[in-house]
Formats: structure tokens, C-alpha cells, sequence
């Protein structure tokens, strides 16, 4: 297991950029559960699939 990889932690996939940011929702061995901001819910098998752990929100102005 990955131990920046926890309930919580705010990912992306950098192969598809554009599923937006994601929150780990659960960690059980290889398998997270991602609820992402453009695709939902999604099981990634991180043997297979690499997240890229986000450690800061980008500036949004408004």
C-alpha cells in the first residue's frame, strides 16, 4: 500500500487529465475507490494504475 494513498487524500490520473481531481473515499490492498470531479466513482487498481497524490489546490479566481 501506498502511504500517501488515505481516505481523504485528493488525487488525479495523470493518464486522463481530464477526470478532474478525485477524492479517495477507500484503500483495501490494491484497490481505491476515487469519487472523481468528471467521472464519478471509480474502483483503480494502483498495481496497474499510477494516482498522482495532489498535494495543493490550484488558484481558482472568481
Amino acid at each position: 500500500m501506498h502511504l500517501d494513498l488515505v481516505p481523504g487524500a485528493l488525487v488525479r490520473n495523470p493518464a486522463f487529465l481530464d477526470w478532474g481531481l478525485g477524492q479517495i473515499q477507500s484503500v483495501v490492498g490494491d484497490r481505491v475507490t476515487v469519487n472523481f470531479e468528471n467521472m464519478g466513482k471509480l474502483v483503480i487498481n494502483i498495481s496497474v494504475v499510477k494516482l498522482e497524490v495532489v498535494e495543493e489546490l490550484p488558484n481558482i479566481k472568481k
